[in-house]
């Protein structure tokens, strides 16, 4: 079954969700501020999304602006800083079994899917 991590108030979100939604394939969703994602479920993500940390952080977000931008990181201190500011994650994740996707892309997305 499809899982999305998805935030309401994102349009990108609700654009994704509605995709799915069209697509006819069974779901659930996850809204990740309301129940946010622990560091080791944070590694297993990436892990399914083939990315590094950095990629799926928001940094253009003001919490990350003012309290990590232009420091030198390691990957486990940038999953502490999206576990305890979720805002910070990348939305909308679509995963499917050991794979993923940033669900931002129509075209990448219905690729996913099939």
């Amino acid at each position: 079954m499809l899982q999305i991590l998805h935030n309401p108030r994102c349009g990108k979100s609700r654009d994704c969700l509605a995709f799915v939604t069209e697509s006819n394939q069974p779901f659930e969703i996850i809204n990740y501020l309301e129940n946010p994602l622990s560091v080791d479920g944070l590694k297993e993500l990436i892990k399914k999304l083939n990315v590094k940390p950095i990629d799926i952080v928001r940094q253009k977000e003001t919490i990350w602006i003012d309290n990590y931008k232009g420091k030198k990181l390691t990957n486990l201190q940038i999953l502490k800083a999206i576990a305890k500011y979720p805002i910070l994650m990348q939305r909308p994740i679509v995963i499917e079994g050991d794979k993923a996707i940033i669900g931002r892309e129509p075209d990448a997305l219905r690729a996913f899917l099939k």
